[in-house]
């Protein structure tokens, strides 16, 4: 396959998204087809309400049109194999980190398991995936089994500023905003930048807890 053929099925015509704050590369959808953050949005005091991806470039057309063909390609039959290779040729080795959407969120099981083949065929990229999908993380899981690729972490985001993540997601690595607990971000020491930390990519860092922005 070639690099073109894989922008186009994965609806990356430009390549893969670039955050400043953090290190690496990263895949974005829209918030507003998020399942459940969209309802989330609705709800005052919760991490959504006022979600950075709802305003802004977000708000323009061409990066609409952009998400709606990422969410239409997740149907294409070569959507992993397009995705790995695309991410395999943008990740810096010495510093290979990916986050999984720095908007939006999983869309079904099926989404999930397709980026559990992706972090597979990729052993020596870092995932990490925030999402506030509880209920299909878990079936994912259970249906990998105790072959989850370790270098794919799903945090859980609490739904609440200010609150400890519900007690349903027992162990599983999470995330909160402003609730004083696990490791704090302190992106906003830095210009709102990752700098060195990579804390969000370590499973074994339990809760990251974030400032609200």
């Amino acid at each position: 396959m070639r690099l073109s053929e894989a922008k186009e099925i994965t609806g990356h015509k430009s390549g893969l998204g670039k955050p400043s704050k953090m290190p690496g590369w990263s895949t974005s959808l829209s918030a507003f087809d998020c399942k459940t953050g969209s309802k989330l949005a609705k709800v005052e005091g919760s991490v959504c309400n006022k979600c950075y991806a709802f305003n802004g470039n977000y708000r323009y057309q061409v990066v609409k049109d952009a998400h709606q063909a990422r969410l239409k390609a997740l149907q294409h039959p070569r959507w992993i194999e397009a995705m790995t290779l695309l991410i395999g040729h943008y990740t810096d080795p010495p510093d290979p980190y990916f986050r999984v959407h720095d908007s939006g969120d999983i869309q079904s099981v099926k989404h999930l398991l397709m980026w559990v083949a992706v972090a597979n065929n990729l052993p020596n990229i870092k995932f990490w995936m925030p999402t506030k999908e509880n209920r299909m993380y878990k079936e994912a899981a259970a249906i990998v089994g105790n072959v989850w690729p370790m270098n794919l972490v799903v945090r859980l985001s609490a739904p609440m500023i200010g609150k400890e993540p519900p007690k349903s997601f027992g162990n599983l690595p999470t995330s909160t905003v402003q609730a004083n607990m696990g490791v704090e971000c302190e992106a906003y020491k830095r210009d709102n930048k990752c700098g060195p930390c990579r804390a969000c990519w370590q499973s074994d860092v339990k809760n990251i807890d974030y400032h609200v922005q």
